[in-house]
């Protein structure tokens, strides 16, 4: 299994996300993450999806099916092309003492996070960057008390001139 990163564009329409999300489930393939939102167009919306595949002949298929549904203006395979990924992340983690606090606070500087929220005995920590990195973030505050994580998935853009309307 490898992953592989997909743009949608689309019509800005209710029942687009149905359509796509429902050919991809049919084809028993597996949405690591999926997010959608305007472009600079207000009439098309973009959609990032992350998905896993077994194979070329099972991405190309699914991207020729859904090429085909009534909506989809373009899809592109980003990973045909240098591209960048980022997500956010918000993880809220349970602490104790000051002094636990003040660790979790240098751990989110070492991670170019903010804490964008203190309560009595909980922090919120916003972070941004690569999946991998949000994943080293996670894996060290795990011998802390971790109540509650939220992420975004997966948006990518292609590097260069060349925008996605285009390829």
């Amino acid at each position: 299994m490898r992953t592989q990163h997909l743009a949608i564009l689309c019509d800005n329409k209710p029942g687009v996300l149905t359509h796509i999300a429902g050919l991809i489930s049919r084809k028993a393939i597996n949405i690591e993450s999926l997010t959608a939102g305007y472009t600079e167009e207000r009439d098309v919306t973009r959609f990032n999806i992350v998905i896993s595949i077994e194979d070329d002949k099972e991405l190309k298929q699914t991207m020729s099916q859904l090429a085909k549904l009534i909506d989809i203006i373009k899809i592109v395979n980003l990973d045909e092309e240098p591209f960048i990924s980022y997500e956010l992340a918000m993880i809220k983690v349970r602490y104790d003492s000051p002094k636990t606090r003040e660790e979790l606070s240098g751990l989110a500087d070492l991670f170019h996070a903010k804490v964008v929220d203190v309560n009595l005995n909980s922090l919120i920590l916003r972070v941004t960057g690569r999946e991998d990195h949000v994943d080293a973030l996670i894996k060290v505050l795990s011998p802390y008390n971790v109540l509650e994580i939220v992420r975004t998935g997966t948006i990518s853009l292609s590097r260069g001139l060349v925008p996605v309307k285009e390829m």
